[in-house]
């Protein structure tokens, strides 16, 4: 209950700002704005691509703004308060019937991360279930596992129950856990990581190279997770990014879509940790 109240103060304390930001792209004349924003995960790949975009594209300004979640954002985006939602997750039914459009940019590794103090680099399945079923409590140089989670629903819990029915019964059992540690957002998840010793946690491999975060990043069953790895079926954990627009997106947001998806903003991506849209049917 704590945790859903922290995301709803999160949604209500930005939409003021996502509307202010609305409201000033309406007043510039000599610039068109485009306001992007949602998954967390996706937010400092944007940032790179509207950096590289503005610089081909005089008088379209982007502005990436704080997370607000997939379904936050796209929220956002059917409120009018965002031009281009970042999502981590397909669309939902009642998304799609409100005139939601997904479109794939990439995937990226969905990642296991621990502090950098912790002396471990990998993690199996089974140590994953045992952790978070609270069987496995210590790491092998003896000091004490703190496991971070994010709330029930969310695409990365998500992700962590669908490895195994094993590790889904193991999450459920962490969720219910009075002293587990619950953090809303990516930024939030990523940032308890880093400062927590003996913390462990999931993250995505694009948010980490983007955000150039403090983590050491497992390899899983033995298997580095890279965009090459992904491409090749050999890594299994995956998390998709997709843009998010509507009919009334404004031909500048599209612009960007379409650069995103063009030879430039793809190499933007697979130099962010990222296999881009073009290259995912190589993947089994």
């Amino acid at each position: 209950m704590n945790t859903m109240k922290r995301y709803i103060r999160c949604i209500m304390a930005l939409f003021p700002v996502l509307i202010l930001s609305g409201a000033c792209s309406t007043a510039v004349q000599a610039e068109d704005v485009v306001r992007v924003g949602g998954a967390g995960s996706g937010l400092g790949a944007m940032k790179i691509l509207a950096e590289a975009f503005e610089k081909s594209h005089h008088g379209i300004r982007i502005k990436v703004l704080p997370s607000l979640g997939s379904s936050g954002g796209i929220k956002a985006l059917l409120h009018g308060a965002l031009d281009v939602a970042i999502s981590g997750r397909s669309l939902k039914g009642e998304e799609l019937k409100d005139g939601a459009v997904a479109v794939e940019c990439a995937r990226t590794p969905f990642v296991f991360v621990v502090h950098n103090k912790v002396n471990k680099r990998d993690i199996t399945t089974r140590e994953l279930e045992m952790i978070y079923n609270g069987q496995l409590l210590k790491w092998p140089d003896g000091s004490r596992i703190h496991p971070v989670l994010r709330p029930a629903g969310d695409t990365d819990t998500l992700l962590m129950g669908n490895i195994s029915k094993e590790m889904e019964q193991a999450v459920k059992a962490a969720i219910a856990r009075r002293d587990m540690i619950m953090e809303v957002t990516d930024q939030e998840a990523a940032d308890a990581v880093a400062k927590i010793p003996g913390a462990l946690g999931a993250s995505t491999l694009i948010q980490i190279e983007t955000e150039k975060l403090p983590l050491k990043v497992l390899s899983f069953n033995g298997i580095m997770p890279t965009p090459g790895a992904l491409a090749a079926g050999r890594y299994p954990l995956a998390k998709p990014l997709y843009l998010v627009i509507t009919q009334k997106t404004p031909a500048a947001a599209l612009q960007f879509i379409r650069f995103a998806r063009s030879a430039e903003g793809r190499t933007i991506l697979a130099n962010s940790g990222a296999l881009p849209a073009a290259d995912i049917k190589r993947t089994k």
